[in-house]
């Protein structure tokens, strides 16, 4: 059974630094490019960062260029997003994907279940 299990949102305040982890079970963790989208209320579910299975290719959103950071950990089939100088606007479900392949603006296969990242300003 896919599982991917997404852990570390929470409450902060601007400013504030967060790191969310997505731990992957019931598929290979090689050959999959991994991303991490968000939705915030009442807006489309767009995808923030993204990473090939290798870290050699990876994708920011510009919204995020410079404050967030991805990366994986392929031996404990984690990915996580390490967010800093978090703005109010960052306030969303973020959502844990993979897909096969190395191609990273694409659709996602498998997605888990979300966590809710709120900033207060």
């Amino acid at each position: 059974q896919v599982q991917l299990v997404e852990s570390g949102g929470g409450l902060v305040q601007a400013g504030d630094s967060l790191r969310l982890s997505c731990a992957v079970s019931g598929f290979g963790f090689s050959n999959y490019a991994m991303g991490w989208f968000r939705q915030a209320p009442g807006k489309e579910r767009v995808l923030v960062a993204a990473s090939t299975w290798s870290s050699t290719s990876t994708y920011y959103a510009d919204s995020v260029k410079g404050r967030v950071t991805i990366s994986r950990d392929n031996a404990k089939k984690t990915v996580y997003l390490q967010m800093n100088s978090l703005k109010p606007e960052d306030t969303a479900v973020y959502y844990c994907a993979a897909r096969w392949g190395t191609t990273l603006v694409a659709p996602y296969n498998y997605w888990g279940q979300g966590t809710q990242v709120t900033v207060s300003s």
